[in-house]
């Protein structure tokens, strides 16, 4: 009746099976299948598909970065759903895209890459000093 009680170890053993003996749960899914790839990799996608599709009609985009970041930094009354800023001393060009405005908009993936092209087209626009038409003549008829 009098056992001493063994003392814990210093660090937690690895854990080799789950509570119910069934061992390690693995991924849901494999790495090749699109379920596996997250919300910001997929969004980062759907920007460098629209990128791409421009690049091939303005050449002079590839001088450009174009960046993806979650939220804006400071919010005024309307939540911007990208920015362009030229280039200055030494920098290149900049667009960058908010996902989680564009997300929140959008209620699939569908909706998701039309409003991304959307953005990137308009601010592309904006940078180039052209009507968003004239950077892509399927703008807003999709």
């Amino acid at each position: 009746m009098d056992r001493p009680v063994p003392p814990h170890p210093s660090e937690p053993r690895p854990r080799r099976r789950d509570r119910h003996g069934r061992g390690m749960r693995g991924p849901v899914a494999p790495p090749q299948v699109p379920l596996s790839v997250s919300r910001p990799e997929s969004f980062r996608d759907l920007v460098q598909d629209s990128v791409e599709r421009l690049e091939r009609r303005w050449p002079q985009l590839t001088d450009v970065d174009f960046l993806v970041l979650d939220v804006p930094g400071s919010l005024d009354e309307t939540v911007p759903l990208g920015r362009a800023r030229p280039a200055a001393k030494g920098q290149p060009a900049q667009i960058v895209v908010y996902r989680r405005p564009v997300e929140i908009r959008t209620k699939n993936r569908d909706e998701r890459a039309l409003l991304v092209h959307e953005v990137v087209v308009e601010q592309v626009a904006e940078l180039l000093g052209l009507s968003p038409e004239s950077v892509d003549p399927r703008y807003g008829q999709d």
